[in-house]
């Protein structure tokens, strides 16, 4: 039998890069999916076989909803959820704006705590427990240049997941976060020097891959991991352990 045969998983931001390896691997490991992406175009272009796909701006509370009803009409439950959409904006403090501190708050902050309190109530009202795992990033454990904002807000999206461990718990809702490091996406392959100054930086000497992610974030779906909430796992070769800087 199959690791995740008949759990119902919810994963945003999954149009491409991480969150599609983990929609890819939850799904190869027999699991119902509702997946969704802002981008309408990268999300029809998935292809995993009967995944229910909704389009739309997750920080938005009426798309929340419509991924949530998306697995309660389609599938009766939700067992898994990976809040994995979010954004980053780069930016030196002295000139960092309000209206992308406010952009960067809508969407990893409220989207994320908005989805996982919608699932958490399904989750309770079935009474069968759940998994919620966020994700998070080093930059939430360890300074970057121009990326101050973007790690305040990892590092809040942890915390989250520590103060939930109280309300969930005695439902047996675990909740817990990844925090990938330097990771080869097609967003970060843009940088032609990426592979390059990463690889000489993180002490296993090569950033991380797609599957690297996607397998931290299934171990914490696993029923064998029931008993380990509030937890955060950093994948970064080794890299907050020394904090050698890209710059």
């Amino acid at each position: 039998m199959k690791r995740f045969e008949n759990k119902v998983a919810i994963v945003t931001g999954s149009g491409q890069g991480i969150g599609l390896e983990i929609a890819k691997q939850l799904h190869n490991e027999g699991a119902k999916l509702v997946i969704n992406d802002i981008d309408s175009k990268l999300l029809n272009e998935v292809e995993i076989e009967n995944c229910i796909k909704v389009a739309g701006d997750c920080c938005k509370i009426e798309t929340i909803e419509a991924i949530i009803a998306a697995a309660i009409d389609n599938f009766g439950e939700i067992n898994i959820l990976v809040a994995n959409a979010g954004i980053t904006t780069f930016g030196d403090f002295f000139e960092y704006k309000p209206e992308y501190l406010n952009q960067l708050m809508e969407v990893n902050l409220f989207g994320t705590f908005f989805l996982s309190q919608k699932c958490a109530i399904e989750m309770r009202k079935r009474g069968n427990g759940g998994r919620i795992i966020l994700i998070s990033s080093v930059t939430g454990h360890l300074a970057h240049k121009n990326l101050v904002a973007y790690g305040m807000t990892k590092a809040a999206i942890e915390q989250l997941a520590k103060n939930l461990v109280v309300e969930l718990s005695p439902y047996q809702i675990t909740i817990n976060t990844v925090a990938p490091g330097a990771t080869l996406t097609e967003r970060t392959l843009l940088d032609e020097d990426y592979h390059n100054i990463w690889s000489k930086i993180t002490p296993m000497g090569k950033p991380a891959e797609i599957s690297d992610i996607a397998n931290a974030v299934l171990f914490f779906a696993d029923e064998k991991a029931r008993h380990i909430t509030g937890q955060c796992i950093v994948v970064d070769g080794g890299w907050t352990s020394v904090g050698t800087s890209p710059y």
